[in-house]
C-alpha cells in the first residue's frame, strides 16, 4: 500500500488566535512573545513577518523594527484549548496523528481513501473542518513520508496546500534548498556548503565516509533524505517522555557560578515535577542557548533512575563544567528523560550510591528559525 502523509502546519498560530479572539487586530502587526526586554518573540501575524520579524527574535529587535507593531504576551492555555479542537478533527480522519506541537501534527492517511476520497480531498476537508471550528488557516504538505511532507507545508503559507506525488519525488528532492531540511541548523548549513552541497540533492555526491567525519551519523540520515527515504513513522501520542525546566538569563553570561545558581533552581522544580508524577529518570540533559540563539545540549546517563533534586543539580553541575564556556549564554534549561515509574514502596537511592557513568555526547546546532 503506498504511503500517505500529511503535515498540519498552522499559520501565525498564537497571533492568529489573537487576531480571532479581537476583529480589531486583524490586519495589524500583531507579535506575540515576552514582555520583558529579555523576551523573544513565540509568533508574529504575516502582517509583522513584513518587517522581518520572526520567531525567536529579541523582542527589543522586534520593537526597533516595528514600533507600531501590537505587542501581545503568550496565552498558553488559551492556545492549548484551540489547538485541542485541532486535534480533535485530524483524529477524526485516521488514528494515526502525531502532535509535533501545540499547532502542527503529521497524519497518516494511507488506506483511508475509501472513507474520505484522495488525499487531496482528505486535505481540503481538514482545511475546511478546522476553518469552521476555529475561524483560523493552516497549511498542509501531502507526501510519502514525513520529511516531504514537512517541506512541502513550508512552500506556500498561508492557506496553502501542496503536494508532493511518488512519481516526482526524486526531481523536486534534489532542488530542495539544503537549509530547508528539517535539522539542518546555521552551523551545519555553512559546513555543507564549504563541501559544496546547496541542495538536498548534492549530498549525493558525497560518501558515507565523508559525510561521517563531517557532520557525524546525521550525515546518513541526509543521504536518505537525498534519495527521498524517511521511514520514520506517524506516531500517535504516548506519555511524556521527559521533564524539564529552563530560564531565559537576565542578561548574557558565561560566569559559572551564575549558571550553577539556576541549575539549582532548575534541578528542584524538575526533581519536584518527577515526585508529584511519580516518576524517575534515567538521562540528565543540560540545554544552554548561546547570545546568537545556536545551542550547546548534553547529556548524561545514570545508572539507576532518579528523581532526588541534588543528584539532579550535581548532574546538572557537571555537565556544565564539561562545557565550553567561552561564549556567551541568554539560556540554560534542565532536563531529566528515560523516565519510569516508581514501584510501590521504593525507596529513593542514596546519591553516594551512584558512581559516574556514560558521560555522552554533545550536541552544537543552530535552530532553523
Amino acid at each position: 500500500m503506498e504511503r500517505v502523509v500529511l503535515h498540519i502546519d498552522m499559520d501565525a498560530f498564537y497571533a492568529s488566535v489573537e487576531q480571532r479572539g479581537r476583529p480589531e487586530l486583524r490586519g495589524l502587526p500583531v507579535i506575540v512573545g515576552g514582555t520583558s526586554r529579555r523576551g523573544v518573540v513565540s509568533t508574529a501575524s504575516y502582517e509583522a513577518r513584513k518587517f522581518g520579524i520572526h520567531s525567536a527574535m529579541p523582542i527589543f529587535e522586534a520593537k526597533r523594527r516595528c514600533p507600531q507593531g501590537v505587542f501581545l504576551p503568550v496565552r498558553m492555555e488559551r492556545y492549548k484549548e484551540v489547538s485541542s479542537l485541532i486535534m480533535e478533527i485530524l483524529n477524526s480522519f485516521s488514528p494515526l496523528v502525531e502532535q509535533v506541537s501545540i499547532d502542527e501534527a503529521y497524519l497518516d492517511v494511507s488506506g483511508v481513501a475509501r472513507l474520505y476520497g484522495s488525499p487531496k480531498s482528505i486535505a481540503t476537508k481538514i482545511k475546511e473542518e478546522i476553518k469552521k471550528a476555529t475561524s483560523l488557516t493552516c497549511s498542509i504538505g501531502i507526501a510519502p513520508n514525513k520529511l516531504l511532507a514537512k517541506i512541502a507545508s513550508d512552500t506556500q503559507k498561508p492557506d496553502g496546500l501542496t503536494i508532493i506525488p511518488p512519481d516526482k519525488l526524486h526531481s523536486i528532492v534534489r532542488e530542495i534548498d539544503i537549509e530547508k531540511v528539517p535539522g539542518v541548523g546555521r552551523k551545519t548549513c555553512q559546513r555543507l556548503a564549504s563541501l559544496g552541497v546547496r541542495k538536498l540533492g548534492d549530498i549525493r555526491k558525497l560518501g558515507e565516509k565523508e559525510l561521517l567525519k563531517e557532520i557525524g551519523t546525521f550525515g546518513l540520515k541526509l543521504l536518505d533524505f537525498s534519495k527521498g527515504i524517511d521511514s520514520s513513522p506517524v506516531l500517535p501520542y504516548t506519555e511524556a517522555k521527559s521533564l524539564s525546566s529552563e530560564e531565559t538569563l537576565e542578561k548574557d553570561t558565561n560566569n559559572f557560578e551564575v549558571l550553577k545558581r539556576e541549575l539549582l533552581s532548575q534541578a528542584e522544580i524538575v526533581g519536584r515535577k518527577l515526585r508529584s508524577n511519580g516518576l524517575k529518570g534515567s538521562t540528565v540533559t543540560l540545554k544552554l542557548k548561546r547570545s546568537d540563539f545556536s545551542l550547546s545540549v548534553k547529556s548524561l546517563g545514570l545508572p539507576r533512575p532518579t528523581n532526588s533534586t541534588e543528584l539532579l543539580y550535581r548532574s546538572g553541575v557537571r555537565l556544565l563544567k564539561e562545557s565550553d564556556l567561552s561564549e556567551k549564554f541568554r539560556l540554560i534549561g534542565l532536563g531529566v528523560s528515560r523516565l519510569s515509574s516508581i514501584e510501590e514502596g521504593e525507596k529513593q537511592l542514596v546519591l553516594h550510591s551512584f558512581p559516574w557513568v556514560n558521560l555522552y555526547i554533545v550536541v552544537n546546532f543552530t535552530p532553523v528559525l
